[in-house]
Protein backbone atom coordinates (compact mmCIF):
# COMPACT_ATOMS: atom_id res chain seq x y z
CA UNK A 1 0.00 0.00 0.00
CA UNK A 2 2.87 2.47 0.12
CA UNK A 3 3.98 1.82 -2.92
CA UNK A 4 0.50 3.38 -4.21
CA UNK A 5 1.03 6.62 -1.86
CA UNK A 6 4.66 7.78 -2.07
CA UNK A 7 3.95 11.25 -2.56
CA UNK A 8 0.88 11.37 0.57
CA UNK A 9 3.36 9.87 3.00
CA UNK A 10 6.93 11.89 2.19
CA UNK A 11 4.96 15.40 2.60
CA UNK A 12 3.00 14.25 5.59
CA UNK A 13 5.10 12.29 7.91
CA UNK A 14 6.98 13.99 11.03
CA UNK A 15 9.93 13.34 12.69
CA UNK A 16 9.81 11.81 16.59
CA UNK A 17 11.55 15.49 17.34
CA UNK A 18 8.92 17.13 15.35
CA UNK A 19 6.03 15.20 16.81
CA UNK A 20 7.04 15.79 20.17
CA UNK A 21 7.48 19.77 19.76
CA UNK A 22 4.53 20.02 18.42
CA UNK A 23 2.76 17.88 21.66
CA UNK A 24 5.27 20.05 23.65
CA UNK A 25 3.74 23.17 22.34
CA UNK A 26 0.24 22.14 22.72
CA UNK A 27 0.78 20.90 26.51
CA UNK A 28 2.95 23.70 27.70
CA UNK A 29 1.16 26.68 25.76
CA UNK A 30 -2.51 25.79 27.15
CA UNK A 31 -3.13 28.62 30.13
CA UNK A 32 -4.84 25.91 31.68
CA UNK A 33 -2.04 23.90 32.18
CA UNK A 34 0.48 26.49 32.80
CA UNK A 35 -1.17 26.61 36.27
CA UNK A 36 -2.57 23.43 38.08
CA UNK A 37 -4.00 22.39 40.93
CA UNK A 38 -4.30 18.51 41.42
CA UNK A 39 -5.07 16.42 44.14
CA UNK A 40 -4.26 12.78 44.85
CA UNK A 41 -2.36 10.26 46.67
CA UNK A 42 1.53 9.95 46.70
CA UNK A 43 2.08 6.65 46.08
CA UNK A 44 5.87 6.31 45.64
CA UNK A 45 8.72 9.02 46.22
CA UNK A 46 12.55 9.07 45.22
CA UNK A 47 15.30 11.36 46.00
CA UNK A 48 17.90 12.75 43.31
CA UNK A 49 20.51 15.57 43.22
CA UNK A 50 18.41 17.80 41.38
CA UNK A 51 15.55 17.44 43.54
CA UNK A 52 12.38 15.03 44.46
CA UNK A 53 10.51 12.97 42.23
CA UNK A 54 7.31 11.55 42.99
CA UNK A 55 3.66 9.69 41.82
CA UNK A 56 0.72 11.29 42.73
CA UNK A 57 -2.24 9.11 41.96
CA UNK A 58 -5.71 8.88 42.33
CA UNK A 59 -7.30 6.94 45.42
CA UNK A 60 -8.82 4.04 43.04
CA UNK A 61 -5.45 3.60 40.95
CA UNK A 62 -7.28 4.55 37.81
CA UNK A 63 -4.40 7.33 37.02
CA UNK A 64 -1.35 8.38 37.66
CA UNK A 65 1.12 11.18 36.90
CA UNK A 66 4.68 11.95 37.39
CA UNK A 67 5.68 14.69 39.82
CA UNK A 68 9.24 17.05 40.16
CA UNK A 69 9.90 19.25 42.74
CA UNK A 70 13.25 20.68 41.99
CA UNK A 71 15.66 21.34 45.04
CA UNK A 72 15.10 25.20 44.73
CA UNK A 73 11.40 24.42 45.93
CA UNK A 74 11.58 22.07 48.33
CA UNK A 75 12.48 24.89 51.28
CA UNK A 76 9.24 26.36 49.99
CA UNK A 77 6.54 23.40 50.49
CA UNK A 78 4.06 23.39 53.06
CA UNK A 79 4.04 19.76 53.38
CA UNK A 80 7.12 17.34 51.98
CA UNK A 81 5.43 14.50 49.89
CA UNK A 82 5.48 11.84 51.79
CA UNK A 83 3.76 8.11 50.14
CA UNK A 84 0.30 7.38 51.59
CA UNK A 85 -0.77 10.85 52.20
CA UNK A 86 -3.27 12.87 49.89
CA UNK A 87 -2.18 16.30 48.77
CA UNK A 88 -3.38 19.40 46.65
CA UNK A 89 -0.74 20.44 43.84
CA UNK A 90 0.33 23.85 42.38
CA UNK A 91 2.42 23.07 39.24
CA UNK A 92 2.53 23.03 35.72
CA UNK A 93 2.63 20.26 32.89
CA UNK A 94 6.14 19.91 31.64
CA UNK A 95 7.12 17.48 28.69
CA UNK A 96 10.72 16.29 28.42
CA UNK A 97 11.36 15.20 24.68
CA UNK A 98 14.27 12.24 25.46
CA UNK A 99 11.90 10.49 27.53
CA UNK A 100 8.52 10.77 25.60
CA UNK A 101 7.01 11.65 28.93
CA UNK A 102 5.64 14.56 30.95
CA UNK A 103 5.45 15.43 34.12
CA UNK A 104 4.02 18.02 36.82
CA UNK A 105 6.38 20.85 37.88
CA UNK A 106 5.99 21.09 41.62
CA UNK A 107 5.73 24.75 42.95
CA UNK A 108 3.37 23.95 46.02
CA UNK A 109 2.06 21.03 48.09
CA UNK A 110 -0.48 21.55 50.47
CA UNK A 111 -2.40 18.77 52.91
CA UNK A 112 -5.50 17.41 51.83
CA UNK A 113 -8.88 17.42 53.99
CA UNK A 114 -7.98 17.87 57.36
CA UNK A 115 -4.65 18.44 57.20
CA UNK A 116 -5.59 21.87 54.85
CA UNK A 117 -7.85 23.09 57.90
CA UNK A 118 -4.93 23.02 59.75
CA UNK A 119 -2.93 24.83 58.05
CA UNK A 120 -4.98 27.07 57.06
CA UNK A 121 -5.85 27.60 60.70
CA UNK A 122 -2.18 28.01 61.44
CA UNK A 123 -1.81 30.52 59.14
CA UNK A 124 -4.71 32.38 60.32
CA UNK A 125 -2.90 32.28 64.26
CA UNK A 126 0.29 33.52 62.41
CA UNK A 127 -1.21 36.58 61.10
CA UNK A 128 -3.14 37.04 63.66
CA UNK A 129 -0.08 36.96 66.08
CA UNK A 130 1.54 38.94 64.31
CA UNK A 131 -0.78 42.03 64.48
CA UNK A 132 -0.60 41.42 67.92
CA UNK A 133 -3.78 40.07 69.04
CA UNK A 134 -2.46 37.78 71.47
CA UNK A 135 0.17 39.80 73.32
CA UNK A 136 -0.47 39.85 76.92
CA UNK A 137 -0.08 43.25 77.56
CA UNK A 138 -3.28 44.04 75.56
CA UNK A 139 -5.31 41.89 77.48
CA UNK A 140 -7.48 43.94 80.47
CA UNK A 141 -8.23 42.12 83.68
CA UNK A 142 -12.44 41.54 84.50
CA UNK A 143 -14.30 43.99 87.16
CA UNK A 144 -13.96 41.99 90.51
CA UNK A 145 -17.78 43.09 91.28
CA UNK A 146 -19.78 43.77 87.84
CA UNK A 147 -23.38 44.58 88.37
CA UNK A 148 -24.37 43.72 85.01
CA UNK A 149 -22.91 41.15 82.59
CA UNK A 150 -23.54 39.68 79.30
CA UNK A 151 -24.16 36.22 78.05
CA UNK A 152 -23.86 35.22 74.32
CA UNK A 153 -24.59 32.01 73.96
CA UNK A 154 -27.42 29.45 72.39
CA UNK A 155 -30.49 29.77 74.13
CA UNK A 156 -31.55 25.79 73.69
CA UNK A 157 -27.89 25.16 74.87
CA UNK A 158 -27.35 23.39 78.55
CA UNK A 159 -24.80 26.19 78.93
CA UNK A 160 -27.03 28.75 79.25
CA UNK A 161 -29.18 27.00 82.12
CA UNK A 162 -25.26 26.15 83.38
CA UNK A 163 -24.77 29.81 83.55
CA UNK A 164 -28.14 31.12 84.61
CA UNK A 165 -27.82 28.64 87.95
CA UNK A 166 -23.95 29.47 88.97
CA UNK A 167 -24.67 33.11 88.92
CA UNK A 168 -27.72 32.60 90.46
CA UNK A 169 -26.19 30.99 93.52
CA UNK A 170 -22.84 32.69 93.69
CA UNK A 171 -24.10 36.43 93.09
CA UNK A 172 -27.91 37.11 93.95
CA UNK A 173 -29.54 40.16 92.80
CA UNK A 174 -26.84 40.59 89.57
CA UNK A 175 -28.39 41.97 86.03
CA UNK A 176 -27.69 39.39 83.25
CA UNK A 177 -28.14 40.23 79.65
CA UNK A 178 -28.76 37.52 77.03
CA UNK A 179 -27.50 37.92 73.58
CA UNK A 180 -28.52 34.99 72.10
CA UNK A 181 -26.79 33.00 69.11
CA UNK A 182 -25.68 30.14 66.91
CA UNK A 183 -22.76 28.58 68.30
CA UNK A 184 -23.02 25.74 65.27
CA UNK A 185 -22.44 25.75 61.79
CA UNK A 186 -22.00 28.08 58.94
CA UNK A 187 -24.50 30.63 60.02
CA UNK A 188 -22.49 30.72 63.69
CA UNK A 189 -19.90 33.23 63.08
CA UNK A 190 -21.75 35.97 61.84
CA UNK A 191 -24.63 34.88 64.76
CA UNK A 192 -21.81 35.34 67.49
CA UNK A 193 -20.11 38.83 65.63
CA UNK A 194 -24.55 40.31 65.83
CA UNK A 195 -24.72 39.14 69.27
CA UNK A 196 -21.45 40.84 70.37
CA UNK A 197 -22.04 43.81 68.77
CA UNK A 198 -25.88 44.16 70.52
CA UNK A 199 -24.00 43.64 73.86
CA UNK A 200 -21.58 46.84 73.00
CA UNK A 201 -25.31 48.92 71.99
CA UNK A 202 -27.02 48.39 74.75
CA UNK A 203 -23.87 49.23 77.07
CA UNK A 204 -25.11 48.35 80.58
CA UNK A 205 -22.82 45.41 80.94
CA UNK A 206 -19.70 45.41 82.28
CA UNK A 207 -18.12 42.01 81.56
CA UNK A 208 -19.04 39.69 78.13
CA UNK A 209 -18.77 35.52 78.74
CA UNK A 210 -18.79 33.43 75.04
CA UNK A 211 -19.75 30.31 76.04
CA UNK A 212 -20.97 26.76 74.76
CA UNK A 213 -20.88 23.05 75.71
CA UNK A 214 -18.29 20.88 74.48
CA UNK A 215 -18.44 19.30 71.07
CA UNK A 216 -16.21 17.91 67.85
CA UNK A 217 -13.54 20.27 66.47
CA UNK A 218 -16.02 21.01 63.70
CA UNK A 219 -18.67 21.73 65.74
CA UNK A 220 -16.08 23.88 67.43
CA UNK A 221 -15.26 25.86 64.03
CA UNK A 222 -16.84 29.41 64.54
CA UNK A 223 -14.36 29.96 67.29
CA UNK A 224 -11.65 29.70 64.91
CA UNK A 225 -13.09 31.79 62.32
CA UNK A 226 -11.33 35.29 62.14
CA UNK A 227 -14.88 37.41 61.97
CA UNK A 228 -15.46 36.04 65.85
CA UNK A 229 -11.75 36.39 66.78
CA UNK A 230 -11.46 40.19 65.15
CA UNK A 231 -15.18 40.84 67.15
CA UNK A 232 -13.87 39.93 70.73
CA UNK A 233 -10.87 41.66 70.30
CA UNK A 234 -12.28 44.40 69.35
CA UNK A 235 -14.91 44.69 72.22
CA UNK A 236 -15.08 47.44 74.31
CA UNK A 237 -15.86 45.22 76.98
CA UNK A 238 -13.47 42.44 78.76
CA UNK A 239 -14.70 39.10 77.37
CA UNK A 240 -13.94 35.78 78.99
CA UNK A 241 -14.71 32.55 76.97
CA UNK A 242 -15.62 29.39 78.48
CA UNK A 243 -15.88 26.77 75.39
CA UNK A 244 -16.19 23.56 75.94
CA UNK A 245 -14.05 20.63 77.43
CA UNK A 246 -11.92 20.63 74.39
CA UNK A 247 -7.71 20.06 75.46
CA UNK A 248 -6.66 22.63 72.47
CA UNK A 249 -7.25 26.25 72.98
CA UNK A 250 -9.34 27.88 69.84
CA UNK A 251 -8.53 31.34 68.85
CA UNK A 252 -10.98 33.07 70.35
CA UNK A 253 -9.47 31.30 73.92
CA UNK A 254 -5.82 32.95 72.96
CA UNK A 255 -7.63 36.54 72.00
CA UNK A 256 -10.07 36.88 74.83
CA UNK A 257 -8.91 38.86 77.94
CA UNK A 258 -9.66 35.65 79.70
CA UNK A 259 -10.46 31.77 78.93
CA UNK A 260 -11.81 28.68 81.17
CA UNK A 261 -12.94 25.62 79.67
CA UNK A 262 -16.61 25.32 80.75
CA UNK A 263 -19.65 27.44 80.97
CA UNK A 264 -19.65 27.03 84.86
CA UNK A 265 -16.21 28.14 85.34
CA UNK A 266 -16.57 31.15 83.22
CA UNK A 267 -19.76 31.95 85.39
CA UNK A 268 -17.47 31.64 88.41
CA UNK A 269 -14.74 33.57 87.02
CA UNK A 270 -16.89 36.68 86.35
CA UNK A 271 -18.42 37.07 89.43
CA UNK A 272 -17.25 36.32 93.33
CA UNK A 273 -19.56 34.41 95.80
CA UNK A 274 -21.29 36.34 98.33
CA UNK A 275 -20.85 33.92 100.89
CA UNK A 276 -16.95 34.23 100.23
CA UNK A 277 -16.86 37.62 100.73
CA UNK A 278 -19.31 37.72 104.32
CA UNK A 279 -16.47 35.30 105.48
CA UNK A 280 -14.11 37.49 104.51
CA UNK A 281 -15.80 40.05 106.32
CA UNK A 282 -16.04 38.41 109.21
CA UNK A 283 -11.90 37.50 109.34
CA UNK A 284 -11.41 41.23 108.93
CA UNK A 285 -13.86 42.04 111.50
CA UNK A 286 -11.96 39.52 114.13
CA UNK A 287 -8.20 40.29 113.01
CA UNK A 288 -9.38 44.02 114.27
CA UNK A 289 -10.63 42.46 117.34
CA UNK A 290 -7.59 41.24 118.23
CA UNK A 291 -5.28 43.88 117.19
CA UNK A 292 -7.42 45.97 119.67
CA UNK A 293 -6.87 43.50 122.23
CA UNK A 294 -3.27 42.85 121.51
CA UNK A 295 -2.58 46.73 122.12
CA UNK A 296 -4.97 47.00 125.17
CA UNK A 297 -2.53 44.17 126.55
CA UNK A 298 0.54 45.42 125.62
CA UNK A 299 -0.36 48.62 127.36
CA UNK A 300 -1.94 46.98 130.62
CA UNK A 301 2.18 45.12 130.42
CA UNK A 302 4.02 48.72 130.15
CA UNK A 303 1.38 50.26 133.24
CA UNK A 304 2.16 47.05 134.91
CA UNK A 305 5.82 47.45 134.60
CA UNK A 306 5.93 50.87 135.63
CA UNK A 307 4.37 50.33 139.06
CA UNK A 308 6.73 47.86 139.60
CA UNK A 309 9.59 50.56 138.38
CA UNK A 310 8.16 53.00 141.13
CA UNK A 311 7.41 50.83 143.45
CA UNK A 312 11.44 49.96 143.83
CA UNK A 313 12.43 53.42 143.60
CA UNK A 314 9.92 54.91 146.44
CA UNK A 315 9.20 57.87 145.06
CA UNK A 316 5.72 58.91 146.14
CA UNK A 317 5.41 61.97 144.41
CA UNK A 318 7.44 61.08 141.16
CA UNK A 319 5.18 57.99 141.53
CA UNK A 320 1.95 60.19 141.30
CA UNK A 321 2.88 62.27 138.78
CA UNK A 322 4.00 59.34 136.55
CA UNK A 323 0.40 57.83 137.53
CA UNK A 324 -1.13 60.90 136.57
CA UNK A 325 0.37 60.65 133.17
CA UNK A 326 -0.22 56.77 132.71
CA UNK A 327 -4.00 57.49 133.63
CA UNK A 328 -3.85 59.84 131.26
CA UNK A 329 -2.39 58.01 128.42
CA UNK A 330 -4.97 54.93 129.42
CA UNK A 331 -7.99 57.85 128.48
CA UNK A 332 -6.15 58.71 125.24
CA UNK A 333 -6.07 54.49 124.29
CA UNK A 334 -9.40 53.99 125.86
CA UNK A 335 -10.95 56.41 123.43
CA UNK A 336 -9.28 55.63 120.54
CA UNK A 337 -10.36 52.18 120.49
CA UNK A 338 -13.62 53.03 121.09
CA UNK A 339 -13.41 55.11 118.19
CA UNK A 340 -11.56 52.11 116.04
CA UNK A 341 -14.81 49.85 117.25
CA UNK A 342 -17.61 52.24 117.03
CA UNK A 343 -16.31 52.71 113.40
CA UNK A 344 -15.99 48.60 112.70
CA UNK A 345 -19.41 47.98 114.59
CA UNK A 346 -21.21 50.98 112.04
CA UNK A 347 -18.88 49.41 108.69
CA UNK A 348 -20.33 46.07 110.28
CA UNK A 349 -23.87 47.50 109.78
CA UNK A 350 -23.80 49.05 106.96
CA UNK A 351 -22.35 45.52 105.22
CA UNK A 352 -25.40 43.96 106.64
CA UNK A 353 -27.79 46.05 105.64
CA UNK A 354 -26.11 45.91 102.15
CA UNK A 355 -26.58 42.41 102.59
CA UNK A 356 -30.24 42.43 103.65
CA UNK A 357 -30.92 44.68 100.60
CA UNK A 358 -30.14 41.93 98.25
CA UNK A 359 -33.01 40.11 99.25
CA UNK A 360 -36.25 40.46 97.09
CA UNK A 361 -38.57 39.53 99.95
CA UNK A 362 -37.17 42.63 102.14
CA UNK A 363 -38.44 44.73 99.50
CA UNK A 364 -41.85 43.34 99.78
CA UNK A 365 -41.72 43.78 103.48
CA UNK A 366 -41.19 47.48 103.49
CA UNK A 367 -44.52 47.92 101.30
CA UNK A 368 -43.25 47.27 98.15
CA UNK A 369 -45.19 44.82 95.75
CA UNK A 370 -44.49 42.97 92.11
CA UNK A 371 -47.14 43.00 89.99
CA UNK A 372 -47.41 40.32 86.83
CA UNK A 373 -49.07 39.63 84.26
CA UNK A 374 -51.37 36.17 83.87
CA UNK A 375 -52.03 36.69 80.06
CA UNK A 376 -48.30 37.83 78.91
CA UNK A 377 -45.95 35.00 77.47
CA UNK A 378 -43.70 32.77 80.23
CA UNK A 379 -40.55 34.11 81.17
CA UNK A 380 -37.43 32.14 81.74
CA UNK A 381 -37.27 30.21 85.03
CA UNK A 382 -41.29 29.48 84.46
CA UNK A 383 -42.26 32.80 86.55
CA UNK A 384 -44.76 35.29 85.10
CA UNK A 385 -44.08 38.25 83.16
CA UNK A 386 -43.96 41.83 85.66
CA UNK A 387 -45.80 44.52 84.25
CA UNK A 388 -43.54 47.05 84.03
CA UNK A 389 -45.81 49.89 82.41
CA UNK A 390 -49.38 50.97 81.85
CA UNK A 391 -48.83 51.11 78.63
CA UNK A 392 -48.65 47.03 78.40
CA UNK A 393 -51.84 46.69 80.26
CA UNK A 394 -55.55 46.52 79.14
CA UNK A 395 -58.98 47.46 80.92
CA UNK A 396 -59.82 43.66 81.84
CA UNK A 397 -56.57 42.41 82.12
CA UNK A 398 -56.63 40.02 85.17
CA UNK A 399 -53.07 40.49 87.30
CA UNK A 400 -51.68 39.10 89.95
CA UNK A 401 -50.14 41.09 92.80
CA UNK A 402 -47.35 39.75 95.24
CA UNK A 403 -47.65 41.31 98.90
CA UNK A 404 -44.94 40.76 101.68
CA UNK A 405 -47.54 38.43 102.78
CA UNK A 406 -49.40 36.26 100.29
CA UNK A 407 -50.88 37.48 96.80
CA UNK A 408 -53.80 39.19 95.43
CA UNK A 409 -55.48 38.64 91.95
CA UNK A 410 -57.26 41.88 90.30
CA UNK A 411 -58.63 43.39 87.29
CA UNK A 412 -57.69 46.46 85.35
CA UNK A 413 -60.59 48.35 85.20
CA UNK A 414 -58.49 51.78 84.11
CA UNK A 415 -55.38 52.61 82.43
CA UNK A 416 -53.19 55.94 82.79
CA UNK A 417 -50.17 56.29 81.12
Amino acid sequence: MTADYPDLIAETALSVAGLTDYIRFLLEQDEELQRVWVTGEVSSKSHHRSGLFFTLQDPNGGAAIKCVAWNSQLAKLAQIPVPGEQLIILGSIRLYPQRGEYQLSVWQALPAGVGLQALRLQQLRKRLEAEGFFEPQRKRSLPRHPQAIAVVTSPTAAAWGDIQKTLKHRYPGLHVIFSPATVQGEQAPESIVKAIQRVEQDGRAEVLILSRGGGAVEELACFNDERVVRAVACCSIPVISGIGHQRDESLVDLVADASVHTPTAAAERVVPAVAELYTQHRQRVVALHQSVHSCLKTSQNQIQEMRNRLRRLRLDRQMQQEMQELSWKRQQLVRATTTQLQQATQHVEMLRQKLATLDPKAVLQRGYAVVRQQNGAIASGGALPIARSAAELAVGEELLIQLGQGEVKVKVIEVKE
